[in-house]
């Protein structure tokens, strides 16, 4: 009896012992669970599912379970509607490009071909006007202090210009220059023209700064201190500049020349794939508004050189079959070919540049009404330069060269013969005349359409700002350090930084520790930092950021942006 119950108590113990040790491993696996709290994509362990039993039927496991969770998963798009928009509004960007692009390749095509007219039209009037006023002088007297006034000098030295290097270029024989470039390789004419394209941008860049320089040495005020060699040698060197310009573009069209008339077309089909070329150095780089600038003004004076180029070619074809129209539809498709990868590479160009970059696409208005500023303040009172001039900067086309060659290939090209001969000649100078006037009325009121839409109106009434005032401000801002604080007397240690400013007094420490960006007047209206320094601070006081003395770099607007001026570490 008591050896029954002994063993019954016995067993009882063990089973609540049992249980406990159960109990136990109920509760560590579920406080392990807890601190898990992994929710597998396929449901097999999923703590919120409510599952009642701690292992799962093979079934779960299977192929089919799988493939019908990947054929039934969704995901809501709405979760990150920034992102989605944002690349929705690159795509608008995108397409809206071709068409913002083009209205700017428009306007600065009529602009080039109003400075290229004017060599043609009013510059031989203007010169004839200048000379009558010379002639005449001693009869009418010496009203005022200048025999000339400073546009009518400008104009005489341009005309005096173009008649010496047209002397000079009458002795360049085209057609042997023409078979001599014919006779060479596929490969190497590739490569001259590539050379050919980069000596026109220096021979751009620096023509410019010639003329400009002739023109400021023949009008500079006598009582000035003289600081130059002299008028003629600054002539000297504006006509041996025009000439080899001219002689260097003509050497571009022969080659282009040699490129259409080609039997198998390789020459052109290469030339035409160097355009693409242009897109891989260009649209994989950095480029801020002002970058984006230069390289629109390129391209539109790209643009028109090619179509002066591709007249020039079809001139010399049409002289050589007699002017026979038939072949005119011959060169058709190779002219059209030309014309049409050009569009095509600044198109696909413009876009990635605008997409990788984050620039909106409203950027074209605004440099069309840069551009619509300079012609409209040509026409003020306190106009400082020519609008040919102008363009000559801001687009990097010189009218002169180009104008010279085209002289020269039509003189050549079609025989004056008779008076029926002069008459034509005449009534297309009168023709002439008359394009230029339209052009530059429809010009004229676009431009003031565009000034007054950029709200630009109060920037013609603007002094032009002085050479020596630039020099000094920009000098300013490459040795600028740092500032003095308000109401403090900078001391000054040997290095020749301000000791107040790199240590202010306690009382001005709180309002100095406010970081806060710079702000000025020109940032109004297009301007973008040369280097990426909008995420940069600047302390209010010392004008340097962080720790460092550091001068901050100033901002450039739009309408101080010429054609080479560098834009942050390039010129594009």
């Amino acid at each position: 009896m008591a050896d029954s119950l002994s063993t019954g108590l016995g067993e009882e113990k063990e089973k609540e012992k049992e249980d406990r040790e159960r109990d136990k491993k109920a509760a560590k696996t579920e406080k392990n669970k807890d601190k898990d709290g992994v929710t597998e994509t396929l449901g097999f362990n999923d703590k919120n599912g409510n599952s009642k039993g701690r292992k799962r039927n093979l079934s779960d496991l299977s192929l089919v379970r799988f493939i019908t969770t990947e054929l039934t998963r969704g995901y809501f798009l709405e979760h990150n509607e920034a992102k989605y928009t944002e690349r929705r509004e690159r795509v608008y960007t995108c397409l809206r490009i071709p068409k913002e692009l083009e209205k700017l390749m428009t306007f600065g095509f009529f602009l080039c071909l109003d400075a290229f007219l004017y060599v043609f039209t009013l510059l031989p009037l203007r010169v004839l006007l200048a000379l009558l006023r010379l002639l005449t002088l001693p009869c009418c007297g010496l009203g005022g202090s200048r025999l000339l006034q400073p546009a009518q000098v400008c104009d005489v030295l341009k005309g005096f210009i173009m008649v010496l290097c047209y002397s000079m270029m009458s002795y360049v024989d085209y057609s042997m220059m023409y078979h001599l470039i014919r006779g060479q390789s596929v490969i190497k004419l590739y490569i001259i023209y590539n050379m050919l394209e980069v000596a026109d941008r220096l021979f751009s860049s620096f023509g410019q700064d010639i003329l400009d320089a002739l023109y400021w040495t023949a009008t500079e005020p006598k009582e000035k201190k003289r600081a130059h060699i002299g008028v003629i040698p600054h002539f000297l060197m504006a006509v041996l500049y025009v000439f080899l310009h001219a002689i260097l573009i003509m050497v571009q069209a022969t080659t282009l020349n040699v490129a259409f008339n080609s039997h198998n077309k390789s020459l052109l089909t290469i030339m035409m794939s160097n355009n693409f070329v242009e897109i891989k150095g260009s649209v994989f780089k950095k480029f801020e508004k002002n970058n984006l600038f230069q390289m629109s003004n390129s391209d539109i004076k790209e643009r028109f050189t090619n179509y002066i180029l591709l007249l020039i070619v079809c001139l010399r074809n049409m002289e050589q079959f007699s002017w026979n129209p038939d072949h005119l539809w011959v060169l058709f498709p190779d002219v059209a070919m030309v014309i049409a990868s050009e569009v095509a590479v600044d198109v696909v160009k413009h876009a990635f540049i605008t997409k990788f970059n984050d620039i909106s696409a409203d950027v074209y208005g605004e440099y069309r009404a840069s551009l619509a500023f300079d012609l409209v303040s040509s026409r003020q009172k306190n106009a400082y330069t020519d609008y040919s001039d102008s363009v000559s900067r801001r687009m990097g086309f010189i009218p002169l060269p180009l104008a010279l060659l085209l002289i020269r290939v039509v003189s050549s090209s079609v025989k004056i013969q008779g008076s029926l001969s002069v008459m034509c000649v005449l009534l297309f100078y009168l023709g002439m005349i008359t394009l230029k006037v339209l052009n530059s009325i429809v010009l004229l009121g676009t431009s003031c359409v565009f000034v007054k839409e950029a709200n630009m109106e109060e920037k013609l009434f603007d002094p032009p700002p002085s050479a020596v005032s630039s020099r000094a401000n920009s000098r300013a801002h490459r040795t600028k350090h740092v500032h003095t604080a308000p109401q403090q007397e900078p001391t000054v240690d040997k290095g020749g930084i301000s000791l107040a400013s790199v240590n202010p007094q306690p009382a001005n420490t709180a309002e100095s520790s406010a970081p806060t960006l710079p702000k000025s007047d020109s940032d109004t209206f297009l301007t973008t930092p040369d280097e990426e320094e909008d995420d940069k601070i600047i302390n209010a006081d010392t004008g340097l950021e962080g720790d460092e003395l550091k001068p901050r770099t100033p901002k450039k607007d739009l309408l101080e942006i010429d054609r080479f001026t560098i834009c942050g570490n390039r010129i594009d």
